[in-house]
């Protein structure tokens, strides 16, 4: 799909809500079946970790279901391909789970890093173009940020494993986000970027 344009070659700031939205949802949906698997895993190899997971797994079906209800009111739709988040999510909560307590935890860590500077774009350039999404979205980053923190500090050490897998699933994190949106996420994040200047 084009983007409709203004006459000074910027795109419909509609369009981008939508996409923003779009890319929410699916990223709550990636979430979800990340803590899905590591608690299948958790529950035999850690299950002293099982209740905080299922605690942030149940912050991520309720943000799943917050950005799904907000989509009607701004025509926007699921992103198409959630079977893409869904795969991910579960593969990569069943071999971070698989190998280690502290890699559930790097794993944690990184997802959330990734999504808090997501967020971060998106609240700048949601200000003043939908204040109740911006809204919506600023709960849920403090819901996001508290899971930040607990990754971090749940974590025994940040040796080898923490250098090597941090860049990796924040790496896999952002392509999924670029996938998800056809690419423009590159364009979203300049675009966002110039609005959070003006």
């Amino acid at each position: 799909m084009i983007n409709p344009s203004s006459r000074s070659g910027r795109r419909d700031p509609d369009v981008t809500i939508r996409r923003i939205l779009k890319v929410n949802h699916a990223g709550e949906f990636g979430a979800i079946r990340i803590y899905g698997a590591q608690i299948l895993v958790a529950r035999r190899l850690f299950p002293d970790i099982v209740p905080a997971l299922e605690e942030m797994r149940g912050d991520e079906i309720d943000h799943c279901r917050l950005f799904r209800e907000a989509m009607p009111a701004r025509s926007a739709k699921p992103c198409r391909v959630m079977a893409f988040w869904s795969l991910g999510g579960s593969v990569l909560g069943f071999l971070t789970a698989l190998a280690g307590r502290n890699m559930i935890w790097i794993c944690t860590e990184a997802v959330e890093s990734t999504v808090h500077r997501h967020l971060e774009d998106q609240l700048a350039f949601l200000a003043k173009r939908d204040p109740e999404l911006h809204a919506l979205i600023a709960s849920i980053q403090e819901q996001e940020l508290a899971h930040l923190r607990t990754a971090e500090s749940s974590q025994k050490g940040r040796g080898l494993s923490h250098a090597l897998l941090l860049p990796v699933v924040g790496a896999l994190t952002d392509l999924m986000i670029w996938l998800s949106t056809w690419g423009d996420s590159s364009w979203m994040r300049a675009e966002m970027a110039r609005a959070g200047r003006g």
